[in-house]
């Protein structure tokens, strides 16, 4: 017969050995429902998209980012060139907006340029990092009046979004300007004076018509707000700014699966026809057909280059 300090010995061992089985089973579990192991050896959750495409969590980004580090500028899979319907905007929260909604010259504005996003194939970056607190100048601002009225939004969608593109303002949004140069609205957007109830389809099919460079996969239609009505079209472009398809950040599915939307009229009594902007210069005077310019980090965002 043991001895009592033997067969407390023994006991203790005995727990020690069970608890280490418990934990391995729980990590085993753990691997087994939804993670894999990365390069080196690191645990990735291998968690689903949901609702619009984005998340908020730091880790749903880095996790679909292509394993890289996330937000470093200029490292992105595409841009997503976000056209917003004015008046969806107007009609939902812009009562105090008298730059875009509150003219009293009359115009009205259809399709407005909301931004150009650098995107991941799953998520996104945002407000990136840089050398200097990014400041974005007078003129360059300024330039961009004619499709974004509104002088926060361009402030904003460059601290947001144009920090990851790896260019400096003038040349980042050059670059959304020239891009949105080569979009032909189709007439039916231009100016409607009466409201068009269009299934997602219905709208993309308009641009497929109107812009043969691209192809369905190209387009995305989000629909919502308080007026449930069409509120952007995304249009994909590779990072030299060639056509190319959306990544799973424009599931059409997430972003608008009503049958049908709203498209509130824009009514514009401004008389005298727009110019071509396709036939001008881009704002920096870049040749629409070069390529983009890539990544420059050596920009001074003082207040100094104003």
């Amino acid at each position: 017969m043991l001895k009592p300090h033997l067969l407390l010995t023994a006991l203790v061992f005995a727990l020690v050995i069970g608890f280490g089985v418990h934990l391995a089973t729980r990590q085993s579990g753990r691997l087994s429902s939804g993670t894999t192991t990365g390069p080196a050896g690191n645990v990735q959750t291998n968690n689903t998209p949901s609702g619009n495409g984005y998340s908020s969590g730091d880790g749903y980004r880095r996790n679909y980012g292509n394993n890289r580090d996330e937000g470093v500028p200029g490292q992105f899979d595409y841009y997503a060139l976000v056209l917003s319907w004015s008046p969806s905007y107007c009609a939902d929260r812009g009562e105090d907006d008298n730059a875009q909604c509150n003219r009293r010259d009359g115009r009205r504005y259809s399709f407005v340029l909301h931004g150009l996003w650098p995107q991941y194939d799953y998520g996104y970056p945002s407000s990136c990092r840089l050398p200097r607190r990014p400041f974005v100048p007078e003129s360059v601002i300024t330039n961009m009046q004619d499709i974004m009225p509104s002088r926060g939004l361009v402030v904003h969608e460059y601290r947001t979004h144009g920090t990851c593109s790896g260019l400096d303002p003038a040349q980042y949004f050059a670059t959304a300007h020239r891009l949105f140069d080569t979009i032909d609205i189709p007439q039916q957007f231009r100016n409607p004076l009466d409201e068009q109830y269009l299934s997602p389809s219905d709208i993309r099919s308009a641009f497929l018509r109107t812009n043969p460079q691209l192809k369905p996969d190209m387009i995305a239609i989000v629909c919502g707000g308080a007026s449930k009505g069409l509120k952007e079209v995304r249009i994909c472009f590779s990072k030299n700014g060639q056509p190319r398809s959306c990544g799973h950040n424009e599931n059409q599915r997430k972003l608008c699966s009503a049958e049908r939307v709203s498209v509130p009229p824009t009514r514009s009594t401004v008389r005298e026809e727009a110019p071509d902007r396709r036939n001008m210069p881009a704002p920096g005077r870049i040749d629409r057909q070069s390529p983009l310019p890539g990544p420059r980090m050596n920009y001074d965002y003082s207040r100094q280059n104003e």
